[in-house]
Order: structure tokens, then C-alpha cells, then sequence
């Protein structure tokens, strides 16, 4: 009776967590998150101390600490500037997608591709408006690039540093492996994005109006140029910490701890921008994930895949990268990653698994509109300013870019 109800209510929690929400309840993934947790623990799935157990603290945080650095860089007017002065430079519609590209993708490596994207869609839309050019190609290119480029680090995004908080690869060895592949997977969204939309960038177009941004930038009153210093500065010792092999948990926290020694600002306005939630969300999927992995139905899957996964061979891990993309897909990327922890030990090569998991799962966000967070935060952050990038413009694009992306992270994660 404890098996079924389990499996019921993973089921449920699952399901409600991959469409983000429950019939006639007001519930979002994070809520559902903590009351299904809670209701596995009502039922015996597990008890309260190894509930409590399986959240990984590491992990929690790793998001807490980013979210306090990236909170004081925000304040600091930081990624409105430095968005403006990037994307005031273009000279053409290629050049401008290319630096659209290439900032959102490297600033997603260091920080929260979301915060990215949060940041950087209205200054996007209000440098096409001023230059006579189509938004959503722009935008299209913002978010599949956030995506692709958080996949570099293990600090930018929430399923990397689940990852690299229970794989222990050093941050280093992770950048070494995923870097190059995020890196020419921004040019393939870069040539996707050209090929999608090509009357928007036809041979000798050019940008009309005014490029410069300027009011509608960060003027000199919007930036705290002290604080971005000061942010800058515990983002640098951070690097540090992590390239010296210090594990992420603490080289983050020792970053936000800096930050927090401040006569300026007051510590309520910069724990208002932590994401609360998410914080909320990942600990009650660590307790369903947990729960579903003690069940006697998930021991016979592992136990059934035990001899495909342990056989080793780039086959496996092949098709380790193709069922992560659909699991990252039908749940949500962080959700499948979870699922998919008690697997990775099995591989031959577990290092060579959690890096396909990783870029699978990141690159998965990529296939439609509401394969990630970050592309409804451009999408919804667009609409406000009138700027509709519907399903199948997002999809032109998305889908090539994480066919491609995909087959290109698993061969180079195979080759080396």
C-alpha cells in the first residue's frame, strides 16, 4: 500500500512540476514541490530525519550564494550597463545578433542564465526599436545563446550545480570539458538564428534609426560603479577559490559572505532579490526524488538498466544524452536530473555521464519556448513592450539549435 501511494503521488508531483501547475489549485512548481514532499513523508515513504537527510545543503547553498552575488551586481546596475554598452556597439543586424549572442552566452557562463535574460530583454527590444529591426529574432537568439552558454560553468545554471555538487568535478576540469562545446554552440545558435529569419538579416541590410541606447540604457544615476567594483571584486575571489580547487559551495559562499559586509546597503533590499522559491523548489525535489529512488519499482528499472549502463562504450552514454533531452523536455531539466543521479554511478566513466547530463539537460531548454526558464523570461519580459515571440517563431530556431548543439556536446564529450 506505501509502494502505490508513493508512486501515486510522485507521479502526481511530476506531472504537476512538468506542466507548473494542478487543476483548480493555485499552486506553483515550488509549492507543489513542498506539499508533495511533505505528503510523501505523511505516508511513509520516508522518514522525517532522512527526508531532512536528503536534501543536499551543498547544493542549496551554491544557489543561495550565486543568487546573493548576482542580487548585488543587479543593484548595481551592472548587467544593464554592461548589456547597454555591448549591444550599443553593433554596426549591422548580423553583428548586433552576434553580440546579442556572445554577451548573453559568456555572462550566463558566471551567473544565472535567467538573471541574464531577466536583465538584458528589454534592453534588446529597445535597441531594435531604435534601429528599425524585427525584436524577436534578437530575443530568440538571447535566450537559446543563455542557454547554451550557462552550460559552460557549474555556476550557471541550477541543474549544473546540482551536478557539480554531487559529482565533485572541479570547476576547472568541468569549464575544460563543456566550455569548448558551449562556445561553438553559440556560433550554431548565432548561423540557426540567420538561417531562421533571413530577411532579417539579408546580405548589406543595415541598422536604421539611432543604435545607441541612451536614456533608455543605464545612464550614470542608474550604477553604482562602488558597488559593481566591490561585486566584481568577490566574483573574482570566487574564480579564484574555484579554479584553486576549492569545492563551489564554499568558494560561492565566501563571495556572498564579502558582499554582506556592506554600511551601504541595507541587507533587506538585497535578500528581497533571492529567489526564495527556487531555494523551496530544489529541496522538495530532493525529498520526491529521494522517496521515489526507495521505492521497490524503482530498484527493478536500475537493476534492469544496470547491464545496458555498465557495459560502457559511446553507445550508452549516446543514448544517455538522447533520453536525458526528453526527460529534460516531458519534466523539466532540474526534475530529470534528479531523477537521473542514482544512474550516473552505474556508467564505467560516472565523470564522462554527469557531463553528458549536464549538457543534455541544458541544451534540452533550447527545443521549444517552454523548454526553460530563461526562454519564458524573455518571452513574458518581451510582452510588456508589445514584443510577441510566439511558439513557432522560437521554434525555427530552437529545434535545429538543440538538434545540433546536442550531437555536437555528446561527440566532444565522447572524443575527449
Amino acid at each position: 500500500m506505501k509502494e502505490i501511494a508513493t508512486l501515486v503521488l510522485v507521479a502526481l508531483a511530476m506531472a504537476g512540476i512538468a506542466v507548473g501547475r494542478l487543476p483548480r489549485l493555485r499552486m506553483n512548481r515550488p509549492s507543489m514541490a513542498l506539499a508533495f514532499a511533505v505528503l510523501l513523508v505523511a505516508v511513509g515513504a520516508l522518514g522525517p530525519d532522512a527526508a531532512l537527510a536528503s536534501v543536499d545543503l551543498g547544493t542549496i547553498c551554491l544557489l543561495l550564494a550565486m543568487m546573493l552575488v548576482v542580487a548585488n551586481l543587479r543593484i548595481a546596475g551592472f548587467f544593464t550597463a554592461a548589456g547597454a554598452r555591448l549591444l550599443a556597439a553593433a554596426a549591422s543586424p548580423r553583428a548586433l545578433l552576434a553580440l546579442v549572442v556572445a554577451a548573453s552566452g559568456l555572462l550566463s557562463a558566471l551567473f544565472l542564465n535567467d538573471t541574464v535574460c531577466l536583465m538584458m530583454t528589454p534592453l534588446a527590444v529597445e535597441l531594435c526599436r531604435r534601429s528599425g529591426r524585427d525584436p524577436v529574432p534578437y530575443l530568440v537568439g538571447l535566450a537559446t545563446s543563455a542557454n547554451v552558454g550557462s552550460c559552460a560553468t557549474i555556476i550557471g545554471n541550477p541543474q549544473n550545480m546540482l551536478i557539480g555538487s554531487a559529482s565533485g568535478i572541479p570547476f576547472l576540469g568541468f569549464l575544460a570539458r563543456l566550455g569548448p562545446p558551449s562556445l561553438l554552440g553559440l556560433g550554431i545558435c548565432w548561423l540557426a538564428v540567420v538561417l531562421a529569419f533571413p530577411k532579417e538579416f539579408a546580405p548589406g541590410s543595415k541598422l536604421g534609426g539611432s543604435p545607441s541606447l541612451g536614456s533608455a540604457g543605464a545612464g550614470p544615476e542608474a550604477v553604482d560603479r562602488l558597488l559593481i567594483c566591490k561585486s566584481l571584486g568577490a566574483t573574482a575571489l570566487m574564480i579564484a577559490l574555484l579554479l584553486a580547487g576549492i569545492p563551489a559551495a564554499l568558494a560561492s559562499m565566501a563571495a556572498a559572505a564579502l558582499l554582506l559586509f556592506t554600511r551601504r546597503i541595507p541587507p533587506e533590499k538585497v535578500f528581497a532579490q533571492v529567489d526564495f522559491g527556487l531555494l523551496v523548489f530544489f529541496s522538495g525535489l530532493f525529498i520526491i526524488t529521494k522517496a521515489l529512488a526507495g521505492t521497490l519499482a524503482f530498484g527493478r528499472a536500475v537493476e534492469a538498466a544496470t547491464p545496458l549502463l555498465s557495459a560502457g562504450g559511446p553507445g550508452s552514454l549516446a543514448a544517455f544524452s538522447g533520453i536525458s533531452l526528453l526527460a529534460s523536455n516531458l519534466i523539466s531539466n532540474v526534475p530529470a536530473v534528479m531523477l537521473f543521479r542514482p544512474l550516473v554511478p552505474l556508467f564505467p566513466e560516472p565523470d564522462k555521464a554527469w557531463l553528458v547530463l549536464a549538457m543534455a539537460s541544458t541544451y534540452a531548454g533550447n527545443l521549444t519556448l517552454l523548454g526553460s526558464v530563461a526562454n519564458l523570461i524573455v518571452a513574458e519580459g518581451a510582452r510588456p513592450c508589445g514584443v510577441d515571440l510566439s511558439f513557432g517563431k522560437y521554434l525555427r530556431a530552437g529545434l535545429p539549435i538543440t538538434l545540433a548543439t546536442t550531437a555536437l556536446g555528446t561527440l566532444w564529450i565522447l572524443a575527449f
